[in-house]
């Protein structure tokens, strides 16, 4: 694909949708699988509140998060601030057990219109801005999911729908029903299913191409590697019930085998006076004028790091660097 370099300027969150800073915020880490000991919900409103004081214009979370906790969260920050955001969440993925984050999927429309309800009155809002279905459920027909979605879009309960995980097929199903706003998927330095390179060969699963002939919106999620790609973690450091810790690509032999990646990434980092996570973030902001990362964050220090990357510039060759980079050892979960 034809790379597109990144501009400063706001990126259009699908055809007609509203514009926003090219990076979003991702909250899900506020409440739930990251270091949950460490969850400061006071600090973590201050760090929403300082993204759109900064310009970040998207806030991604979901019903999922914590069983509603990440939602009552953001719904707290953007009191008062609503015409400043656009707040994404997402339904049709249901908590069984919060402490061992059992979950299933729900597609059933009866069960996405109590999803959508439940997400309103945990926000603290009455249109969400932009609501995607989590995940399909392989037990109802897709087009039944996005077609409750889409009644509730008449509704004036969501403004906009998007997919989560999807398939080129299942998207350009569903966009057929009623128009997809946004993809969103795991698209990152060491993860790139989504560009039908690497792990899979066939160029009709290039979803990143297929949204920008349709225009649709392409928010990664995971853009630094669930941290690794900062070049900060180190194997064995994860507390019980972070997700890293069961992860395959956070094991110490994932470590010492994806050393490469990290180690070329800060090279690049280094010559730019840049971070590892800005030089990430920057390779997949010039991927396309449509692609809006949403790295997670409780910190405030880190937050203005991500945002440093919208203007970084990667040269050509840089760029072909990191695109030559193997494939991250082990799968994504």
């Amino acid at each position: 694909m034809e790379n597109t370099r990144q501009s400063d300027g706001a990126r259009e969150l699908g055809t007609g949708g509203p514009r926003v800073m090219p990076i979003g915020l991702g909250c899900m880490g506020m409440s739930w699988i990251y270091a949950e000991s460490g969850r400061d919900d006071a600090e973590s409103v201050r760090v929403i509140r300082e993204a759109l004081d900064s310009g970040v214009g998207l806030l991604d979370t979901a019903a999922l998060y914590g069983d509603g906790h990440n939602e009552r969260l953001v719904g707290r920050a953007v009191a008062g601030r609503r015409d400043d955001v656009v707040v994404a969440t997402k339904g049709g993925l249901v908590v069984d057990d919060l402490a061992t984050k059992s979950i299933h999927r729900d597609g059933r429309p009866e069960s996405l219109r109590r999803h959508v309800e439940g997400s309103l009155e945990r926000l603290g809002v009455e249109r969400i801005d932009l609501y995607y279905l989590h995940r399909v459920d392989p037990n109802v027909p897709l087009e039944e999911s996005w077609g409750a979605l889409a009644e509730l879009v008449a509704e004036g309960k969501l403004a906009r729908i998007g997919l989560s995980e999807v398939t080129v097929a299942q998207t350009a199903a569903a966009h057929a029903v009623h128009p997809v706003a946004a993809i969103q998927s795991e698209l990152s330095v060491w993860t790139r299913d989504p560009l039908g390179g690497q792990t899979r060969t066939d160029a009709e699963e290039n979803l990143l191409e297929w949204t920008l002939a349709n225009g649709v919106a392409f928010v990664p999620f995971a853009p630094l590697g669930r941290g690794y790609l900062t070049g900060t973690l180190a194997p064995g450091t994860f507390e019980s019930g972070d997700i890293r810790s069961v992860n395959p690509r956070f094991t110490a032999e994932a470590f010492e085998r994806n050393r490469l990646i990290g180690e070329e990434i800060a090279r690049i980092a280094e010559a730019h006076g840049a971070t590892s996570a800005q030089v990430s973030l920057a390779w997949l902001l010039g991927l396309a004028d449509n692609v809006i990362p949403i790295p997670g964050t409780r910190s405030g220090r880190h937050l203005a790091e991500n945002l440093g990357a919208v203007g970084l510039r990667l040269s050509d060759a840089e760029r072909e660097r990191l695109d030559r980079l193997p494939q991250a050892y082990g799968s994504r979960y």
